[in-house]
């Protein structure tokens, strides 16, 4: 059984877990650039990435756990409909994939990690213990360690 785990926007990630909770790999989100700065996850890219970790895999042996997001208030209009873009593009691809996809919410998952009310880092602190060899090291890395946290709130 491969646990993945996703944090779905442009700066979240992708993380394999093997059935005993062992790091396979864990990505930075494949993106593609639009116009300005702007960036969207990239579809093809996205789904490559699946397929070649995935390959020695049967889908039934896998399951995708992917945090469900929402517009947060203080987002503006455009920002809010790139990031739902990303969003619906992760789920089209794992659909697309036949991966099986369940949806978890941050205060879900966060809360079963023991990370409610502590601050953003506080995830990329609880991934390196758990996982010293990952690669969490930047400080923008937090999408990473999230990815980690998600895929193994699908092992409990």
């Amino acid at each position: 059984m491969i646990l993945i785990g996703i944090d779905p926007g442009v700066s979240g990630a992708i993380a394999f877990l093997n059935d005993d909770l062992g790091l396979r790999h864990v990505f930075d989100m494949p993106v593609m650039a639009l116009s300005g700065k702007k960036q969207q996850v990239n579809p093809a890219e996205l789904g490559k990435l699946f397929r070649v970790w995935l390959c020695d895999v049967p889908v039934e042996n896998t399951t995708a756990y992917v945090e469900r997001v929402a517009a947060m208030p203080a987002q503006g209009v455009a920002s809010s409909f790139n990031f739902g873009v990303s969003y619906g593009i992760v789920k089209g691809v794992l659909g697309a994939l036949q991966i099986p996809m369940v949806l978890v919410s941050p205060a879900v998952w966060k809360r079963r990690a023991g990370l409610t009310g502590k601050p953003k880092d506080a995830s990329r602190t609880l991934a390196q213990q758990l996982y010293p060899a990952a690669p969490l090291g930047r400080k923008k890395d937090v999408g990473r360690a999230d990815s980690i946290l998600i895929a193994r709130f699908g092992s409990e």
